[in-house]
């Protein structure tokens, strides 16, 4: 049955004013992205003062860095196919719960218990992969195709907030309620789940897909503040029933491996500098974790407004065109930063401008490609397609601070010495990641923004039509 039975629901979505209502729930969902990375990314802070006091060893550290990147990845993949089969907004609920008490818990562990920390920030991750994987499908689904991709881009910008919290909070907060009292910040997101479960509607395109029409009715009138019936029913509904296999995903042979491609080399790259860059910053500078949380409150700030000039660049030219950039630029910014090192402009090392600059456009980068997945993939895989690309991620987040502890050693315990040793083919290796995702761009040439998204695959009998074939006017 062709999709042009659901051009009613369909229609009037996309040519829906943002009403109050849709602006609510984008800004209760962006909260949800603000706390989401400020849970992860305050790992950073905790063991660059914890792994010195426990006299932890690069190992353990790594361990304790890379645990909630495993968690990630399964909860990618199995939240991602749940999504797909049970909705999205079930499985941001859970998982937002999941990872909020786990990284709350951590500031009730006992002292050197760093398996424990390691199991609870495994837990954190799972809870990430499920809300993220379900969230940016949601969010790109919601959204009209007129405003998506500057919508889509924007609302990555909370993940530099979440960042630039966590490093706020450690820098001005440390000392007074210590690393403990930091980690039980983590608890918050709680509330946020509350008011996802009592505000925000279950994706429409998502619905229709599965054949909900009436849910998918239902929910864009509550938007639109319209009677339900002022929104007419399609005549049929398709008979055929989806299924959410991982297996559909490599359907899409080229998005696929374009996925992983693109994520692997940006998050190993992005997660190498958040994770292990407190500790770096503070043994190059010879200063307290403290001191060096402050250069990374500049890092958040210069990738805040990295944000902005992105938004109308992918709005302008496209997403392609922006992980042209970002790739090529980080990749040279991280491997002069490994060059340069050991030099200096005045007391201003040159390592942490080209680690700022690095950062500043691989946020903006992680800002484009996220809402980009979710577009590439159809409305029946876009879960999947996005828990696919979370499973990178959390690759990602493993080979990031893994790898800066298997060329320093991993029985080495954190010393100057060490950290010294590992810059340069730390960071020449972090250049290289970045610089594959450039030419992943380069070569792969699709494009998503302007363009309606496809409620199935094309594979898939009468589901190749997209949703601007069904469509003008209710």
């Amino acid at each position: 049955m062709s999709e042009q039975s659901d051009n009613s629901v369909l229609s009037t979505l996309d040519t829906a004013p943002l009403t109050r209502r849709f602006w609510i729930t984008i800004t209760v969902l962006a909260l949800q992205f603000i706390f989401e990375y400020f849970d992860f990314f305050i790992v950073g802070y905790l063991v660059a003062v914890i792994g010195p006091q426990w006299k932890l060893t690069f190992g353990q550290t790594s361990v304790m860095l890379l645990s909630a990147g495993v968690g990630a990845i399964i909860g990618a993949l199995v939240f991602g196919k749940l999504a797909d089969t049970w909705g999205r907004k079930p499985l941001i609920v859970v998982g937002t719960l999941l990872y909020a008490l786990s990284a709350g818990s951590i500031a009730l562990i006992p002292e050197g218990s760093w398996m424990l920390f390691t199991a609870l920030r495994f837990l954190v991750g799972l809870g990430l992969g499920a809300a993220t994987t379900a969230q940016s499908a949601l969010i790109v689904e919601f959204t009209p195709t007129r405003h998506r991709t500057i919508i889509g881009s924007a609302m990555n910008a909370p993940v530099a907030i979440g960042i630039l919290i966590a490093a706020v909070s450690s820098a001005t907060l440390l000392n007074a309620i210590g690393w403990r009292g930091l980690a039980a910040l983590g608890t918050f997101p709680v509330v946020i789940a509350i008011a996802i479960i009592l505000w925000v509607p279950e994706s429409i395109r998502w619905l229709i897909a599965n054949n909900h029409v009436e849910r998918a009715r239902a929910n864009l009138a509550w938007m639109l503040k319209l009677p339900v019936d002022s929104i007419a029913l399609p005549a049929s509904l398709p008979q055929v029933a989806p299924q959410a296999k991982l297996s559909e995903l490599y359907q899409e042979r080229t998005k696929f491996w374009f996925t992983i491609v693109i994520w692997l080399g940006t998050t190993t790259a992005i997660y190498g500098i958040l994770l292990w860059g407190p500790t770096i910053v503070a043994l190059l500078m010879k200063i307290p974790p403290r001191e060096a949380a402050k250069y990374f409150v500049i890092m958040g700030l210069s990738a805040l407004v990295m944000r902005v000039p992105f938004l109308f660049l992918a709005q302008w030219y496209g997403r392609r065109f922006c992980g042209i950039v970002v790739g090529y630029v980080v990749g040279i910014c991280l491997i002069a930063a490994a060059v340069a090192h050991a030099s200096f402009v005045g007391t201003i090392p040159l390592f942490l401008v080209f680690l700022i600059t690095a950062y500043a456009f691989l946020d903006a980068g992680f800002g484009n490609i996220t809402p980009y997945t979710a577009e590439m993939f159809p409305v029946r895989l876009a879960a999947r397609g996005v828990g696919l690309s979370q499973a990178a991620n959390g690759v990602g987040k493993i080979l990031g601070p893994l790898c800066l502890a298997l060329i320093a050693g991993s029985s080495n315990v954190i010393t100057p010495q060490a950290t010294e040793a590992a810059v340069i083919p730390a960071f020449l290796f972090l250049g290289a990641c970045a610089l594959m995702t450039g030419v992943a761009f380069t070569f792969v040439r699709i494009e998503t923004h302007g363009k309606p998204l496809t409620l199935r695959g094309s594979w898939e009998q009468g589901g190749g039509e997209s949703v601007a074939s069904v469509s003008q006017g209710r």
